[in-house]
């Protein structure tokens, strides 16, 4: 039961990561209309940087396929935390409204980490 439901939530989250990524080069979900001021200005930097959101794209994608294939899934957390760090401090310091969904990811990825800690001890000794 418990492989089951990991597996189900590995695989909406990694789909999750896998459009996001898939957005950063197809723009296929528009803008919200509502976003705050703050949060529009730091989006436009972001694109002033024009290798930012591919690289950022590219390394969603992969990290969603790595952590839906459970031989991966390991790597695929480890891949993914990183751009969660960064979505929850944009959450925090940008748009709060989205903080309950990237602390909610963010402890997936946590819980998946933790429970892989065994392949990752070989990477401490």
């Amino acid at each position: 039961m418990k492989k089951t439901i990991i597996f189900i939530v590995s695989l909406l989250f990694g789909l999750m990561f896998i459009n996001a990524g898939l957005n950063k080069f197809l723009n296929y979900m528009p803008m919200p209309d509502d976003l705050p001021e703050k949060m529009i200005k730091v989006m436009t930097a972001f694109m002033e940087i024009n290798w930012l959101m591919p690289l950022v794209g590219f390394v969603e994608i992969l990290g969603g396929i790595l952590f839906i294939v459970p031989k991966t899934r390991a790597l695929g957390a480890i891949v993914i935390f990183p751009i969660m760090i960064g979505i929850l401090l944009t959450n925090i310091f940008y748009a709060p409204s989205g903080l309950p969904i990237a602390i909610l990811l963010l402890l997936i990825d946590i819980w998946v980490m933790y429970e892989n800690r065994g392949k990752y001890l070989s990477l401490v000794k």
